[in-house]
């Protein structure tokens, strides 16, 4: 039978440790003690409409899901290398949440996480809203759906991502990203995808100053470009673009297709510029 532990307070350190089968809910884990890693090691766990404000609570943990919780800015790198996990309708502000974690679905939560995601495998992020600095780094495999982002750096060295129906304010988004594939979003920021391979931008407005430079295998479909000057240098580029581009510098290869474009600058480069640009 599942054990179930409701409405208690723990503060000392492993907690629960290498708890297993268990429902845990309406429970504190905060206090004097400042006990870390209290469910380090968990196998098949539930936990439900909890707070914790203690460092490392779910380390290694095998199975489990996390709803209706809250972890406060002292839940420092609160889940890492854990694996088949749902976490759904929470509030994470601890710095580093999620690192080095497998198969791992996250629905409808408010995060505030320095370093969110690193070097993650199979992650789901849907309906939430997320504010995060090198948000995914190294990460694979990876699906955005209905998400409202603010970071810098985000997405860089990151293998197969999928984002549909977002909003992102951003920075250096993209850098040597590979295999990513954009579709009804938003993307503002400075420097996009510079050095990326592979990237698809579909029914997307992009916004901000020199993006997608040094691409190799970039496509645009029906986009939309918006204060985007000096766009595409030395990149690899087949674009449709719908109204107007600022400018664009010395596409290294392929063609870019728009309404209008306020400069074409060919000139000034360091290899073979033989990119095309017409105007619709």
């Amino acid at each position: 039978m599942e054990t179930v532990i409701s409405k208690k307070k723990y503060d000392e350190e492993r907690a629960l440790y290498n708890l297993k089968n268990a429902r845990v809910e309406s429970c504190v884990f905060a206090g004097p003690a400042d006990g870390e890693s209290v469910l380090k090691e968990a196998r098949n766990i539930e936990v439900d409409s909890s707070s914790f404000s203690l460092r490392y609570p779910l380390w290694h943990v095998r199975g489990f899901s996390l709803t209706r919780s809250a972890l406060d800015t002292l839940t420092r790198a609160p889940i890492w290398y854990s694996d088949n996990g749902r976490i759904a309708d929470c509030e994470i502000n601890g710095t580093k949440a999620l690192r080095e974690c497998r198969n791992v679905k996250i629905e409808n939560c408010r995060i505030s996480s320095a370093e969110f995601g690193w070097k993650c495998d199979e992650i789901e992020l849907t309906g939430s809203e997320i504010e995060s600095e090198y948000l995914f780094f190294g990460s694979r495999n990876v699906k955005l759906s209905s998400v409202r982002m603010k970071g810098k750096y985000s997405f860089q060295y990151m293998e197969n991502l999928v984002i549909e129906d977002s909003f992102l304010d951003t920075k250096d988004a993209f850098w040597h990203s590979r295999n990513v594939t954009v579709r009804n979003s938003t993307v503002k920021g400075e420097y996009l995808a510079w050095f990326s391979e592979n990237l698809t931008l579909e029914n997307c407005k992009i916004i901000g100053t020199q993006p997608l430079c040094y691409c190799d295998g970039l496509r645009l479909i029906n986009c939309e470009m918006v204060d985007t000057d000096l766009s595409f240098e030395y990149s690899e580029v087949d674009a449709d673009v719908r109204g107007h581009i600022d400018s664009v510098k010395n596409p290294k290869s392929g063609r870019i297709v728009a309404d209008s474009i306020g400069e074409i600058i060919y000139g000034d480069a360091v290899t073979e510029c033989t990119g095309k640009v017409f105007i619709r």
